[in-house]
């Protein structure tokens, strides 16, 4: 199988007929790039869960393009983040294990749009550095994040740490991490109001992902077990557990959801929303015993844990929702072009930014694969290497001993 699958004739024909942002003369969009952990797509209110609340993101969805085909190039941590600031594929950089490095040679998304004359500014987690996962990352290994506040990784959500500047001073966020890197992005958008330089500022929260029994108490009420509605490919030998951890699992999701609501708020307050492009993702899914894969697993071809949530509130286009499928490394050059910035050889994926524009779809295929399987308690018929295709009809999954799954819509 090729490593990329490309579109039809119909991207580089809408390419030729739409304008970029600087040749229309306008001001180049804000970026606020919101990527949470482990949230799978079909956790939402808009998607259709029964059990969650997400009021805000619900909003959202209706102002957004709402990609329902959004896969995760290889559904785990380190990979997903590595091919989102690439651009490239798992394949190409080395990067499909999690506490890999990120080589410094790799030109990264912060690099790019630093050089295009935009502030740069991350908090939360990292997991790029590959140095220990409580580490110090000096300003040359932050891939050319300029404003800082992050951990290469830490879900000990209540008293999670992060370093800041120059500064290898271990620092913890007051109380659920998740609200104070909230408050601080807030803060971060205020003191951005009045600038006029462009800037991208990504937030990256650890939460949904588990521990699920560590969720503020007020959200773990909202959702007792025995209410919760499983689908009907989660075993009856894992029901149990499966509730237990959708508890916390969907407490995190509402919880981040609020948080959500705070920042969609203060863009509007400060007057940034009429030119900032709001994204808001996550690296992977979470199977949640489905498949009787077991809760808090991914890295399985399956939609729970590859599929994932992806929204894009683009100023000056309408909202609908996007069938034609994409994956990571398709999002850093339909970011760039809708930014009205090159796109550097180097980036593998494509610029969808065309179909956004034209209200239109394509058919493609996205790929995305599992290139060395490290999941623990996950059976070895239900995760091994493999590489996978999804259409807007169908998935098709091959591993190294020939066609594995194949399904209508997705292999959910």
């Amino acid at each position: 199988m090729t490593r990329r699958l490309t579109t039809t004739l119909v991207l580089p024909l809408l390419v030729a007929q739409l304008p970029t942002w600087s040749a229309v003369g306008a001001t180049r969009p804000n970026i606020v790039y919101l990527l949470a952990d482990q949230w799978r797509a079909s956790a939402t209110g808009y998607a259709g869960d029964p059990n969650v609340k997400t009021p805000n993101l619900d909003r959202l969805a209706q102002e957004s393009q709402n990609f329902c085909n959004a896969v995760s190039v290889l559904p785990v941590c380190t990979p997903h983040r590595a091919a989102l600031m690439t651009g490239r594929y798992p394949t190409s950089t080395g990067m499909f294990l999690n506490d890999a490095h990120l080589p410094d040679e790799e030109l990264c998304m912060a690099e790019i749009l630093g050089a295009a004359g935009y502030a740069t500014a991350y908090i939360g987690k990292w997991h790029l550095d590959g140095h220990g996962r409580e580490c110090y990352i000096p300003p040359e290994r932050r891939q050319g994040w300029q404003y800082w506040k992050a951990a290469e990784c830490d879900h000990n959500y209540n008293h999670s740490h992060y370093y800041t500047g120059d500064s290898d001073e271990k620092l913890y966020w007051e109380g659920y991490d998740a609200f104070a890197q909230t408050r601080d992005a807030q803060q971060y958008l205020r003191d951005h109001a009045a600038h006029g330089r462009p800037f991208i500022l990504m937030t990256a929260y650890g939460v949904p992902h588990f521990p699920h029994k560590t969720a503020p108490e007020k959200y773990k009420a909202m959702y007792p077990p025995d209410k919760i509605q499983l689908p009907p490919n989660v075993p009856p030998a894992m029901e149990t557990r499966a509730r237990q951890e959708a508890q916390g699992y969907y407490a995190h999701c509402t919880a981040l959801d609020q948080c959500i609501g705070d920042l969609l708020s203060t863009l509007t307050e400060t007057g940034l929303a009429t030119n900032t492009l709001v994204v808001f993702t996550s690296d992977h899914g979470e199977s949640l015993g489905s498949h009787g894969v077991p809760p808090t697993q991914k890295q399985v071809a399956w939609s729970e844990s590859a599929q994932v949530p992806l929204l894009m509130r683009v100023p000056g286009i309408a909202a609908r929702t996007v069938t034609t499928p994409i994956t990571t490394p398709d999002i850093l050059p339909t970011l760039l072009a809708l930014s009205g910035v090159t796109i550097p050889k180097s980036v593998e994926g494509e610029d969808l930014s065309p179909l956004l524009h034209s209200g239109r779809d394509a058919d493609r295929a996205a790929l995305y694969m599992c290139v060395s399987p490290f999941a623990r308690n996950v059976p070895r018929e239900k995760l091994s290497e493999y590489r996978a295709i999804r259409t807007s009809r169908y998935s098709y999954v091959r591993g190294l001993q020939g066609p594995w799954l194949g399904a209508a819509q997705a292999p959910g």
